[in-house]
């Protein structure tokens, strides 16, 4: 299997940390957010990992390498200056990714979760999402959680964590250019071929310095 990780964004909230730095190397506990997903992929057994850029991109693959350090082969998609959305960015990468389903997770995200077992795709399905409870800053949630299957309403809304096992066919009716993730995980919700779980570990989306802080201390258990 193999796996890309959304490292593209611009990272505005994050600011004036990310004016220099792209916002998945920055470091917390003395390691770039990047590298735990990278040493996480590596000991699940994942050896191909594609990662995207943009703003700041050329700092990456010069921070990273070909991924030798972690026992992987790294791939690198190129977005230019402009990120190109989530689901611009997936789309441009696809050629790199091959033709079976790919783990996908966003670079600035922060998860203890390790694998085996990877997850599958039950058969006529085009994703499976990792779910969260929902964290003080997404109140109601994204997704319903039934009996194995996620979709758009319900009660009790979970969080998507920003990781997934995602199709390539997900993407069929695609063309390149800017565009979400969103829709297309909706259209296919509608079409009951989204399956999902729910986490309860450490999970942080680091999208403010405040949560970088806070994620920094819990990791130091300070």
């Amino acid at each position: 299997m193999r796996a890309m990780i959304l490292a593209a964004g611009r990272g505005e909230r994050m600011r004036p940390l990310t004016d220099h730095t792209p916002k998945p190397l920055l470091p917390v506990a003395d390691k770039p957010l990047l590298v735990y997903h990278l040493e996480r992929l590596a000991r699940a057994g994942v050896a191909d990992v594609v990662v995207n850029h943009a703003w700041l991109g050329a700092q990456i693959p010069a921070a990273l390498g070909d991924g030798s350090d972690w026992n992987l082969a790294l791939h690198y998609s190129d977005e230019g200056d402009t990120a190109l959305e989530t689901g611009g960015g997936i789309h441009k990468a696809l050629p790199l990714l091959g033709d079976a389903p790919f783990l996908l997770m966003n670079g600035d995200i922060f998860c203890d979760l390790d694998w085996p077992p990877l997850p599958t795709l039950a058969e006529g399905d085009l994703a499976h999402l990792y779910l969260v409870p929902n964290p003080e800053h997404n109140p109601a949630g994204d997704f319903a959680l039934e009996h194995g299957r996620v979709s758009v309403d319900g009660d009790d809304k979970l969080t998507y964590a920003g990781m997934a096992l995602f199709h390539p066919a997900l993407f069929a009716q695609c063309r390149p250019g800017h565009f979400s993730l969103v829709p297309l995980l909706k259209a296919a919700m509608a079409e009951g071929r989204v399956s999902g779980e729910r986490y309860d570990g450490l999970w942080c989306d680091v999208g403010t310095p405040e949560r970088l802080a806070s994620l920094e201390t819990r990791l130091r258990g300070i």
